[in-house]
């Protein structure tokens, strides 16, 4: 592709430009395993590249900001990628380029901690997706999607999301997508599965050449070992990752884990470099989502009263957001921190709303890390009433979702590649287990009413 977009440089500055921004696309995909052609190389030839005589597109945008910030860093890449990011929720996006790049725009959204644009944009790609059937992107869009439904605390709506990408893979003989199933199990923390998939993804990403897949899955191994309070094995799994200098997306949040693990496992110094490296992101965002980031991290770092005005800080910034898991994980560390500071009353108040939102999300490992840490204040947490919802297969919750979005059952049979009557014999059965009887309390039932 980079000989390609090279001779089509005299021909059509446009066309070269997109082609650009595939082969920096398949730079960050092969990542580590790569050679010698990586995202440097690529953005080096795109920076000296013609540029088009009409006024720039949403995509042209976005490859300049991404040319820049891996030839020059965060601090100058971020203000060019965040107007690629505004032109993109702007612009009259066709649909042939929305499919194509949404999901690149939604992602560097994400880098650059603007998660209400990669909400907007991930979504309107799967809807787009959906609407006019392109089966060989929606599998993509979909697993991005339920990325951003992970950070938000919706493991099943990312559950749902990771399914209908699996059936629509299965119906077309595709390869199914790792990477949110990746996430997902790491979320969820129920060691021995996600450790099985890790292991798995791992040995499918290296015979397939996706380094960037590698480094996603050591992310979710600290992920995975900092919610089971293995400090030890996450720290060692970040660091392993961070070593590798062709990686651009993942950097950031390997930054948060390995902060967590590194000072929870009382290694300062790994901790502070890590911390400058993260802020190298997080300061020119500027993003409640950044701040709040970044001021967690400061805290894990700081002591007495300096700690506590950052931890409290960081969830002033998450309250008024969906990143609803990064709330959690603040409660947690700011009650972690109440309790060796022998204030066992106010650790409880911060424990206690940490194990309540992470059993609500179902993220098993980080509930019990923070159950252990209340009982350790005195408190004994509160056992939930067994949730239904976890009997519920894949596919059962997948189509609960959509009833519950309002989709007929021919509409979810389209969508799922299955017939009309085998969505109303699964519903069936979800209404029998969910002890409900129309799909308003159905609705209800997903959304946590009564």
């Amino acid at each position: 592709m980079l000989s390609a977009a090279k001779r089509l440089e005299p021909l059509d500055a446009a066309a070269a430009r997109g082609i650009y921004l595939d082969a920096l696309t398949a730079a960050f995909f092969a990542g580590r395993l790569g050679g010698e052609v990586d995202m440097r190389r690529v953005a080096a030839a795109a920076r000296v590249a013609p540029r088009p005589e009409s006024p720039a597109h949403a995509a042209d945008l976005l490859l300049d900001g991404l040319v820049v910030l891996i030839t020059d860093g965060a601090a100058a890449g971020t203000p060019v990628l965040r107007k690629a990011v505004i032109a993109f929720t702007n612009d009259e996006i066709g649909t042939e380029e929305g499919l194509r790049w949404l999901w690149l725009a939604g992602r560097a959204a994400g880098y650059i901690w603007d998660y209400e644009n990669t909400d907007a944009l991930t979504q309107r790609q799967v809807r787009l997706g959906r609407e006019s059937g392109a089966l060989t992107v929606l599998p993509v869009s979909l697993s991005i999607r339920a990325s951003v439904e992970l950070l938000a605390g919706n493991l099943a709506e990312a559950s749902s999301l990771i399914a209908e990408a699996n059936a629509i893979t299965d119906a077309t003989d595709g390869r199914n997508v790792p990477y949110a199933p990746l996430a997902l199990a790491a979320f969820r923390g129920r060691e021995v599965d996600a450790s099985r998939l890790i292991r798995s993804a791992s040995e499918d990403f290296l015979a397939r050449g996706e380094g960037m897949g590698l480094t996603l899955a050591q992310w979710a191994t600290a992920l995975l070992h900092n919610g089971l309070a293995r400090y030890d094995v996450a720290l060692a799994a970040a660091e392993q990752a961070v070593e590798d200098q062709h990686e651009l997306w993942f950097t950031p949040l390997l930054m948060v884990e390995l902060i967590e693990a590194a000072t929870r496992g009382g290694q300062q110094e790994p901790a502070a470099n890590a911390l400058e490296v993260l802020s190298e992101t997080t300061r020119p965002s500027g993003t409640p989502w950044a701040r709040g980031i970044e001021a967690r991290s400061l805290a894990l770092l700081a002591e007495g009263e300096a700690a506590e005005t950052l931890y409290r800080e960081a969830i002033e910034h998450f309250g008024p957001t969906r990143l609803r898991v990064d709330l959690a994980r603040t409660h947690l560390l700011y009650g972690e921190w109440l309790r060796r500071e022998r204030r066992r009353i106010d650790a409880r108040t911060e424990l206690r709303t940490a194990h309540e939102l992470f059993s609500e999300f179902g993220m098993e490992a980080f509930a019990e890390r923070a159950r252990v840490e209340l009982e350790a204040t005195g408190e004994h947490a509160r056992k939930r009433m067994a949730d239904t919802l976890g009997e519920l297969t894949p596919q059962e919750a997948q189509i609960s979702h959509l009833a519950a979005q309002g989709h007929s059952n021919r509409e979810i049979a389209a969508q799922l590649f299955i017939s009309p009557s085998t969505v109303e014999y699964h519903l069936h059965k979800v209404f029998r287990k969910l002890d409900v009887k129309t799909r308003t309390q159905l609705a209800n039932r997903l959304r946590g009413s009564t």
